[in-house]
């Protein structure tokens, strides 16, 4: 797969890439997810009113643990519609993760507000506890008005280290928004947050279902919090903003980003087999990691209590011999293999250059040096054992 194309859009289910590329990951479809779309089909709901969207959001917040879940038309649209509901308006400040997809900081844009960037730490590749401490804690030394919210993501489906998190927020009263959009299934297994399940410790959590992502309606997300009327202020800002009334009358600016009843059937069949997709990306990530144990790769976070579910197996190259990260791409590919380099960090974004920075250069090095391996759900031995024959060929190892 070249590099650039995105994972899991590019293929049908189950294919192969570009002259018998084994893609990175590529959605997980079977005659459950079939049988449930012909029936919204049949149904006549194929809009963003049925009987799957409401189901859905039942069946999602049970599986997470949340009080209400709201389905968006895109993960993006969930984490806009979250910001709102934490007041964020223009010219506030929103902290955000900087190492992530795009995906988790353009909504800060789309509500005229400032993101203030926080580099990753090394341990979780996630948001990194102590800068922020330290920056709303000399914020409120200073009299520096606060952020409105931090928005905590969990990437690559590792779940942060909250516990500091929460703990720096709850001291200077922030809402915690958090990105999960990679992290559907993970959780955490020790501490404070012990049995909780990523997205449901902040007050608004976000998902994404995304091609690419472990569970998928073709395209996606889904707002969760415990609250009462901000789940009501969502529906109602996902819906146009319209409330009942002879006609159309709708009392503010609203939002065409419901879910459809076609997607949420998708949906709700992934859901039901979500136990079957975990299984498999952990199955995949141990092969690797017993495979590449003897190599000198940086190999993904392994954190006591914090449950990940290896959404894209990634791996940091080392600088050595004048080779890196884009040579080993290139091997790769030339073998077959469709692996992808990880994001740049959002400060090296053109519309972000200006952005306040806290650190940067543990997310500069995750860039410079990470990329992920195809993990497909249905990945083959067969096919992963050639994608581990090629890493192992780059260094000289049979």
């Amino acid at each position: 797969m070249p590099v650039g194309v995105a994972a899991g859009e590019a293929h049908a289910p189950g294919a192969r890439g570009p002259e018998g590329t084994i893609p990175l990951a590529v959605p997980n479809i079977g005659e459950l997810e079939r049988r449930y779309v012909l029936e919204a089909v049949e149904s006549g709901f194929v809009s963003s009113v049925g009987p799957f969207v409401t189901e859905f959001e039942q069946r999602f917040a049970e599986r997470v643990g949340a009080k209400h879940a709201v389905a968006c038309a895109t993960g993006t649209a969930a984490i806009h519609i979250g910001l709102l509901l934490l007041g964020v308006g223009r010219d506030d400040d929103v902290v955000c993760s900087d190492f992530t997809f795009v995906g988790s900081v353009n909504p800060i844009a789309y509500c005229g507000a400032r993101p203030v960037l926080v580099d990753a730490e090394t341990t979780t590749w996630n948001l990194d506890p102590a800068l922020l401490a330290a920056e709303l804690d000399r914020r409120a030394a200073t009299g520096e008005v606060q952020p409105k919210v931090v928005e905590v993501v969990h990437v690559l489906g590792q779940p942060a280290d909250m516990e500091p998190l929460m703990d720096a927020c709850d001291r200077h009263g922030i809402p915690v928004l958090e990105d999960a959009a990679e992290s559907l299934g993970a959780s955490w297994t020790a501490g404070r947050y012990a049995g909780r399940h990523t997205g449901t410790v902040g007050r608004v959590g976000c998902f994404s279902f995304n091609g690419n992502k472990i569970a998928t309606t073709g395209g996606g997300g889904m707002l969760v919090t415990d609250d009462d009327d901000l789940a009501a202020r969502a529906r109602h800002l996902t819906t146009q903003a319209k409330v009942p009334d002879v006609g159309y009358l709708h009392d503010e600016v609203g939002y065409n980003y419901r879910l459809t009843n076609l997607a949420a059937g998708l949906g709700l069949a992934q859901l039901e087999r979500l136990d079957e997709f975990v299984a498999a990306k952990h199955r995949i990530a141990a092969r690797y990691d017993e495979a590449f144990a003897d190599l000198p790769l940086v190999l993904p976070p392994r954190v006591e209590g914090l449950d990940a579910t290896d959404w894209l197996y990634s791996v940091l190259v080392p600088e050595s011999d004048g080779r890196g990260r884009d040579d080993f791409l290139a091997h790769l590919h030339a073998a077959g293999v469709g692996a992808r380099a990880l994001w740049r960090p959002l400060h090296a974004q053109p519309p972000f250059l200006t952005a306040p920075v806290l650190g940067g250069a543990v997310g500069d090095g995750l860039f410079a040096r990470g990329l992920s391996l195809p993990c497909a759900t249905e990945l083959t031995d067969t096919d992963q054992d050639r994608v581990i024959t090629a890493v192992r060929s780059f260094f000289g190892a049979a």
